[in-house]
């Protein structure tokens, strides 16, 4: 029925405070930051904003996706079938891989120092993408 916790009968109103504290603490994911800068780029995500050493930078709503998802999880290898369902949302396989190959070839040539030679974001040979901050 979804219960994720137990108390039998009787208990001390303490205990059940204790609890209902655990289970809010794990039900609400961490607060995340509104924004992050790196290597002269700030992205505001609340304002879907991009700006690169003071200059804005024009993205489109997927590109700001893709940039995101991203941010959302550096240091860790991604597919590009898991960015195609998060980012293109390719459920039912409306848009090709190159989608997001695009996306990231727009990224780089829009955020990177050297677009050739990246640094933030990494491809992982037949795999998919890395970002590193």
């Amino acid at each position: 029925m979804g219960a994720d916790d137990y108390i039998t009968k009787p208990f001390s109103p303490r205990e059940l405070l204790a609890r209902l504290r655990v289970a809010l603490r794990f039900s609400y994911p961490p607060a995340k930051s509104s924004q992050v800068v790196f290597d002269g780029v700030v992205v505001n995500f609340e304002k879907m904003e991009v700006t690169r050493n003071g200059a804005p930078v024009v993205v489109t709503a997927r590109e700001f996706k893709t940039l995101q998802f991203f941010v959302q999880n550096p240091d860790r290898i991604i597919t590009r079938s898991e960015l195609l369902n998060k980012v293109c949302g390719n459920e039912d396989g409306e848009t090709g891989s190159r989608c997001i190959d695009n996306h990231i070839m727009k990224l780089r040539q829009k955020l990177e120092n050297d677009p050739r030679h990246p640094i933030h974001f990494r491809t992982a040979h037949r795999i998919g993408y890395k970002f590193a901050l």
